[in-house]
Protein backbone atom coordinates (compact mmCIF):
# COMPACT_ATOMS: atom_id res chain seq x y z
CA UNK A 1 0.00 0.00 0.00
CA UNK A 2 2.62 2.25 1.14
CA UNK A 3 4.33 1.60 -2.26
CA UNK A 4 1.67 2.70 -4.40
CA UNK A 5 0.77 5.23 -2.64
CA UNK A 6 4.77 6.77 -2.94
CA UNK A 7 4.37 5.65 -6.51
CA UNK A 8 0.99 7.65 -8.04
CA UNK A 9 2.58 10.98 -5.55
CA UNK A 10 5.76 10.61 -7.05
CA UNK A 11 7.99 10.51 -4.10
CA UNK A 12 9.35 7.20 -3.30
CA UNK A 13 12.28 8.32 -1.40
CA UNK A 14 13.21 6.26 1.80
CA UNK A 15 12.27 8.95 4.02
CA UNK A 16 9.22 9.52 2.41
CA UNK A 17 8.45 5.44 2.55
CA UNK A 18 9.18 5.07 5.80
CA UNK A 19 7.17 8.49 7.17
CA UNK A 20 4.07 6.29 5.78
CA UNK A 21 4.68 3.09 7.32
CA UNK A 22 4.94 5.08 10.61
CA UNK A 23 1.84 6.84 9.91
CA UNK A 24 -0.11 3.69 8.98
CA UNK A 25 1.58 1.67 12.12
CA UNK A 26 2.78 -0.68 9.05
CA UNK A 27 6.64 -0.77 10.97
CA UNK A 28 5.04 -3.03 13.79
CA UNK A 29 4.71 -7.04 13.28
CA UNK A 30 1.65 -8.55 11.78
CA UNK A 31 0.39 -9.96 14.76
CA UNK A 32 0.78 -6.30 16.93
CA UNK A 33 -1.41 -4.67 13.47
CA UNK A 34 -4.16 -7.13 13.52
CA UNK A 35 -4.50 -6.65 17.43
CA UNK A 36 -4.65 -3.48 16.87
CA UNK A 37 -7.25 -3.86 14.02
CA UNK A 38 -9.63 -5.73 16.25
CA UNK A 39 -9.68 -3.54 18.99
CA UNK A 40 -10.25 -0.66 16.69
CA UNK A 41 -13.51 -2.89 15.44
CA UNK A 42 -14.36 -3.52 18.70
CA UNK A 43 -14.71 -0.11 19.43
CA UNK A 44 -16.31 0.73 16.17
CA UNK A 45 -13.20 2.49 14.55
CA UNK A 46 -12.90 1.00 10.90
CA UNK A 47 -9.73 3.21 10.13
CA UNK A 48 -8.96 5.74 7.76
CA UNK A 49 -9.43 5.37 3.60
CA UNK A 50 -5.71 7.17 2.16
CA UNK A 51 -7.97 7.62 -0.98
CA UNK A 52 -10.94 9.34 -0.08
CA UNK A 53 -8.74 11.54 3.23
CA UNK A 54 -12.03 10.21 5.18
CA UNK A 55 -13.04 7.89 8.52
CA UNK A 56 -14.17 4.85 6.68
CA UNK A 57 -17.13 4.70 8.97
CA UNK A 58 -18.26 8.17 7.51
CA UNK A 59 -17.96 6.67 3.88
CA UNK A 60 -20.00 3.66 4.53
CA UNK A 61 -22.99 5.64 6.08
CA UNK A 62 -23.08 7.62 3.55
CA UNK A 63 -23.31 5.05 0.59
CA UNK A 64 -25.35 2.38 3.17
CA UNK A 65 -29.08 3.89 2.86
CA UNK A 66 -28.85 3.69 -1.25
CA UNK A 67 -27.31 -0.17 -1.14
CA UNK A 68 -29.74 -0.67 1.43
CA UNK A 69 -32.72 0.81 -0.77
CA UNK A 70 -31.87 -1.04 -3.68
CA UNK A 71 -31.22 -4.60 -1.77
CA UNK A 72 -35.03 -4.76 -0.07
CA UNK A 73 -36.79 -3.06 -3.04
CA UNK A 74 -35.32 -6.12 -5.39
CA UNK A 75 -35.80 -8.59 -2.68
CA UNK A 76 -39.29 -7.84 -1.93
CA UNK A 77 -40.16 -7.40 -5.83
CA UNK A 78 -38.78 -10.76 -6.41
CA UNK A 79 -40.46 -12.11 -3.37
CA UNK A 80 -43.76 -11.05 -4.36
CA UNK A 81 -43.18 -11.78 -7.79
CA UNK A 82 -41.75 -15.32 -7.19
CA UNK A 83 -44.77 -16.45 -4.82
CA UNK A 84 -47.10 -14.41 -7.20
CA UNK A 85 -45.75 -17.19 -10.55
CA UNK A 86 -44.99 -19.97 -8.48
CA UNK A 87 -48.76 -20.05 -6.81
CA UNK A 88 -50.15 -19.22 -10.75
CA UNK A 89 -48.36 -22.77 -11.71
CA UNK A 90 -48.78 -24.55 -8.79
CA UNK A 91 -52.48 -24.55 -9.19
CA UNK A 92 -52.18 -25.86 -12.77
CA UNK A 93 -49.84 -28.30 -13.04
CA UNK A 94 -48.30 -29.72 -16.19
CA UNK A 95 -51.15 -26.95 -17.87
CA UNK A 96 -49.66 -24.33 -20.31
CA UNK A 97 -49.40 -21.62 -17.92
CA UNK A 98 -47.76 -23.68 -16.03
CA UNK A 99 -44.82 -24.75 -18.65
CA UNK A 100 -44.34 -20.89 -19.60
CA UNK A 101 -43.60 -20.19 -16.36
CA UNK A 102 -41.22 -22.64 -15.53
CA UNK A 103 -39.62 -21.65 -18.79
CA UNK A 104 -39.75 -18.32 -18.06
CA UNK A 105 -38.13 -18.92 -14.82
CA UNK A 106 -35.44 -21.10 -16.44
CA UNK A 107 -34.43 -18.13 -18.76
CA UNK A 108 -34.70 -15.61 -15.83
CA UNK A 109 -32.27 -18.06 -13.92
CA UNK A 110 -29.45 -18.12 -16.91
CA UNK A 111 -29.35 -14.69 -17.85
CA UNK A 112 -26.86 -12.90 -16.90
CA UNK A 113 -27.29 -10.07 -14.72
CA UNK A 114 -24.74 -7.44 -15.75
CA UNK A 115 -25.97 -8.71 -19.77
CA UNK A 116 -29.77 -8.03 -18.57
CA UNK A 117 -29.00 -4.47 -17.38
CA UNK A 118 -27.47 -3.22 -20.09
CA UNK A 119 -30.67 -4.40 -22.60
CA UNK A 120 -32.61 -2.92 -20.02
CA UNK A 121 -30.77 0.29 -20.31
CA UNK A 122 -30.38 0.54 -23.78
CA UNK A 123 -34.17 -0.18 -24.39
CA UNK A 124 -35.38 1.88 -21.46
CA UNK A 125 -33.26 4.78 -21.94
CA UNK A 126 -32.36 4.67 -24.98
CA UNK A 127 -34.19 3.84 -27.21
CA UNK A 128 -37.73 4.82 -25.39
CA UNK A 129 -36.17 7.81 -23.01
CA UNK A 130 -38.18 7.01 -20.36
CA UNK A 131 -36.06 6.35 -17.62
CA UNK A 132 -32.87 7.63 -16.35
CA UNK A 133 -29.88 5.42 -17.22
CA UNK A 134 -27.68 5.89 -14.10
CA UNK A 135 -27.18 7.78 -10.74
CA UNK A 136 -29.68 8.17 -7.73
CA UNK A 137 -31.22 11.50 -8.50
CA UNK A 138 -31.66 14.05 -11.29
CA UNK A 139 -28.50 16.38 -11.06
CA UNK A 140 -30.06 20.13 -10.19
CA UNK A 141 -33.20 19.19 -10.40
CA UNK A 142 -35.62 21.40 -8.74
CA UNK A 143 -37.99 18.59 -6.66
CA UNK A 144 -40.72 18.97 -3.73
CA UNK A 145 -40.89 16.10 -1.45
CA UNK A 146 -43.22 14.42 -3.64
CA UNK A 147 -40.98 15.07 -6.75
CA UNK A 148 -37.57 13.64 -4.72
CA UNK A 149 -39.32 10.30 -4.20
CA UNK A 150 -40.50 9.86 -7.92
CA UNK A 151 -37.30 10.73 -9.39
CA UNK A 152 -35.70 8.13 -6.65
CA UNK A 153 -38.02 5.45 -8.32
CA UNK A 154 -37.53 5.99 -11.76
CA UNK A 155 -33.58 5.78 -11.23
CA UNK A 156 -34.49 2.60 -8.79
CA UNK A 157 -36.63 1.24 -11.22
CA UNK A 158 -33.92 -0.68 -13.65
CA UNK A 159 -31.52 -1.79 -10.88
CA UNK A 160 -34.27 -3.22 -8.65
CA UNK A 161 -35.39 -5.23 -11.30
CA UNK A 162 -32.03 -6.31 -13.20
CA UNK A 163 -30.67 -7.39 -9.58
CA UNK A 164 -34.69 -9.21 -8.90
CA UNK A 165 -34.25 -11.32 -12.34
CA UNK A 166 -32.33 -14.17 -10.49
CA UNK A 167 -34.46 -14.08 -7.65
CA UNK A 168 -37.81 -14.03 -9.19
CA UNK A 169 -36.62 -17.16 -11.12
CA UNK A 170 -35.73 -18.51 -7.68
CA UNK A 171 -38.08 -18.16 -5.70
CA UNK A 172 -40.62 -19.12 -8.35
CA UNK A 173 -39.38 -22.65 -8.91
CA UNK A 174 -39.21 -23.16 -5.18
CA UNK A 175 -42.45 -21.66 -4.75
CA UNK A 176 -43.89 -24.25 -7.14
CA UNK A 177 -42.32 -27.20 -5.68
CA UNK A 178 -43.35 -26.02 -2.35
CA UNK A 179 -46.86 -25.72 -3.00
CA UNK A 180 -47.09 -29.01 -5.11
CA UNK A 181 -45.17 -30.70 -2.30
CA UNK A 182 -47.82 -29.43 0.62
CA UNK A 183 -50.93 -29.58 -1.64
CA UNK A 184 -50.73 -33.50 -0.98
CA UNK A 185 -50.29 -33.51 2.89
CA UNK A 186 -53.15 -35.07 5.07
CA UNK A 187 -54.23 -31.58 6.45
CA UNK A 188 -54.93 -30.34 2.96
CA UNK A 189 -57.34 -33.47 2.00
CA UNK A 190 -59.06 -32.86 5.81
CA UNK A 191 -59.67 -29.18 4.80
CA UNK A 192 -60.83 -30.27 1.05
CA UNK A 193 -63.03 -32.55 3.03
CA UNK A 194 -64.29 -29.80 5.19
CA UNK A 195 -66.14 -28.65 2.41
CA UNK A 196 -63.66 -25.50 1.68
CA UNK A 197 -63.20 -24.21 -1.70
CA UNK A 198 -59.96 -24.24 -3.55
CA UNK A 199 -59.39 -20.64 -3.32
CA UNK A 200 -59.12 -20.82 0.50
CA UNK A 201 -57.37 -23.95 0.98
CA UNK A 202 -54.92 -22.66 -1.34
CA UNK A 203 -54.39 -19.56 0.46
CA UNK A 204 -55.11 -20.02 3.95
CA UNK A 205 -53.30 -23.41 4.11
CA UNK A 206 -50.97 -24.48 1.23
CA UNK A 207 -49.90 -20.88 0.74
CA UNK A 208 -48.83 -20.25 4.52
CA UNK A 209 -46.82 -23.97 4.59
CA UNK A 210 -45.62 -23.74 1.64
CA UNK A 211 -43.87 -20.11 2.00
CA UNK A 212 -41.21 -20.96 4.79
CA UNK A 213 -38.79 -22.27 2.64
CA UNK A 214 -38.58 -19.01 0.84
CA UNK A 215 -38.38 -17.40 4.42
CA UNK A 216 -35.13 -19.62 4.85
CA UNK A 217 -33.46 -18.78 1.74
CA UNK A 218 -34.28 -14.82 1.92
CA UNK A 219 -31.86 -14.90 5.11
CA UNK A 220 -29.21 -17.04 3.82
CA UNK A 221 -29.34 -15.46 -0.07
CA UNK A 222 -28.78 -11.83 1.34
CA UNK A 223 -24.74 -11.92 0.94
CA UNK A 224 -25.32 -13.15 -2.69
CA UNK A 225 -27.40 -10.02 -2.79
CA UNK A 226 -24.95 -7.83 -1.75
CA UNK A 227 -22.39 -9.36 -4.29
CA UNK A 228 -24.72 -9.02 -6.82
CA UNK A 229 -25.54 -5.37 -5.89
CA UNK A 230 -21.48 -4.67 -6.93
CA UNK A 231 -22.29 -5.55 -10.39
CA UNK A 232 -25.40 -3.93 -10.87
CA UNK A 233 -24.37 -0.66 -8.49
CA UNK A 234 -21.37 -0.46 -11.18
CA UNK A 235 -23.56 -1.55 -14.46
CA UNK A 236 -26.26 1.60 -13.52
CA UNK A 237 -23.86 4.02 -11.59
CA UNK A 238 -25.86 4.00 -8.48
CA UNK A 239 -23.84 5.18 -5.46
CA UNK A 240 -23.73 2.30 -3.17
CA UNK A 241 -21.51 0.18 -1.25
CA UNK A 242 -21.02 -1.87 -4.03
CA UNK A 243 -19.99 0.81 -6.64
CA UNK A 244 -17.56 1.92 -3.26
CA UNK A 245 -16.63 -1.40 -2.85
CA UNK A 246 -15.69 -1.99 -6.18
CA UNK A 247 -13.25 1.50 -6.28
CA UNK A 248 -11.97 1.12 -3.18
CA UNK A 249 -10.67 -2.33 -4.70
CA UNK A 250 -9.01 -1.22 -7.68
CA UNK A 251 -7.25 1.77 -5.69
CA UNK A 252 -6.31 -0.80 -3.05
CA UNK A 253 -7.79 1.32 -0.31
CA UNK A 254 -7.99 -1.97 1.94
CA UNK A 255 -9.15 -0.22 5.09
CA UNK A 256 -11.98 0.82 3.36
CA UNK A 257 -12.65 -2.91 1.72
CA UNK A 258 -12.39 -4.50 5.07
CA UNK A 259 -14.83 -1.91 6.43
CA UNK A 260 -17.38 -2.56 3.68
CA UNK A 261 -17.06 -6.24 3.76
CA UNK A 262 -17.25 -6.07 7.91
CA UNK A 263 -20.48 -4.12 7.98
CA UNK A 264 -22.18 -6.09 5.25
CA UNK A 265 -21.35 -9.42 7.54
CA UNK A 266 -23.16 -7.80 10.26
CA UNK A 267 -25.77 -6.91 8.26
CA UNK A 268 -26.20 -10.45 6.97
CA UNK A 269 -25.95 -11.88 10.80
CA UNK A 270 -28.72 -9.21 11.97
CA UNK A 271 -31.05 -10.04 9.15
CA UNK A 272 -30.43 -13.71 9.26
CA UNK A 273 -31.25 -13.49 13.23
CA UNK A 274 -34.55 -11.45 12.08
CA UNK A 275 -35.54 -14.21 9.52
CA UNK A 276 -35.08 -16.53 12.43
CA UNK A 277 -37.74 -14.75 14.74
CA UNK A 278 -40.18 -14.42 11.54
CA UNK A 279 -40.17 -18.17 10.73
CA UNK A 280 -40.98 -18.76 14.64
CA UNK A 281 -43.91 -16.25 13.94
CA UNK A 282 -45.17 -18.17 10.81
CA UNK A 283 -44.62 -21.71 12.33
CA UNK A 284 -45.87 -21.61 15.89
CA UNK A 285 -44.40 -25.22 16.08
CA UNK A 286 -41.13 -23.64 16.44
CA UNK A 287 -39.61 -22.24 19.79
CA UNK A 288 -37.54 -19.39 20.12
CA UNK A 289 -35.12 -20.23 23.01
CA UNK A 290 -35.65 -17.32 25.73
Amino acid sequence: MVDVMAGESGAADPAYLAGLREKFGLEQPVVVQLGKYLGSIARLDLGYSFRYNTPVADLILSRFPATLLLMFTSLTIALVGGVALGVAAARRPGSFQDSMISVLALLGYSTPLFWFGLMLTVLMSVKLGILPSSGMQTIDAAHGVFGTVVDIARHLFMPALTLSLFYISTYTRLMRASMLEIHGMDFVRTAKAKGLSERKVAYRHVLRNAILPLVSLFGVQLGAVLGGSVVVEVVFGWPGLGTLAFDALFQRDFNLLMGILFMSSVLVVFVNLMIDLLYSWLDPRIEVAT
